[in-house]
């Protein structure tokens, strides 16, 4: 198999995944998607629609790249508008809200098992699913 016949799904192989193609098989917002993974980091790609729940990750920095759309982080004391091509890291520890009024395509770079709610686990909680097939 050359490496350009690997679905986007199969990760910790090499292979060419295209960003475009992956966001087709995400269906809802604020359900992450394992892209691939490299050393000890999953590349997640999610569709953002409305407002998440504040949470932080105590263990962790969070990478936001933003594909398409407008994205806001919200922090305690600031707002961080992000647009296309814009990449913003929220800190270990911070408390932030992540808001799309419409929808935007972002990819999140994360250590293996990060949760997308972090430290408030709740409805909002949801396991890294794979692309399918």
């Amino acid at each position: 198999m050359s490496t350009g016949d690997m679905s986007p799904g199969e990760t910790g192989q090499p292979g060419v995944h295209n960003i475009d193609a992956a966001f087709a098989l995400v269906p809802e917002p604020w359900q992450p998607h394992r892209l691939t993974s490299v050393n000890d980091y999953d590349v997640k790609v999610a569709r953002l629609r409305g407002s998440f729940i504040w949470h932080a990750h105590p263990d962790t920095d969070e990478l936001f790249l933003v594909v398409s759309g407008l994205l806001t982080i919200q922090l305690r004391d600031r707002e961080v508008e992000l647009g296309p091509h814009d990449v913003f890291v929220v800190p270990q520890g911070v408390e932030h809200c992540p808001f799309a009024e419409e929808e935007a395509l972002v990819v999140m770079f994360e250590p293996k098992g990060t949760v997308n709610t972090g430290d408030r686990p709740g409805e909002r909680t949801s396991e890294l699913r794979e692309l399918p097939d």
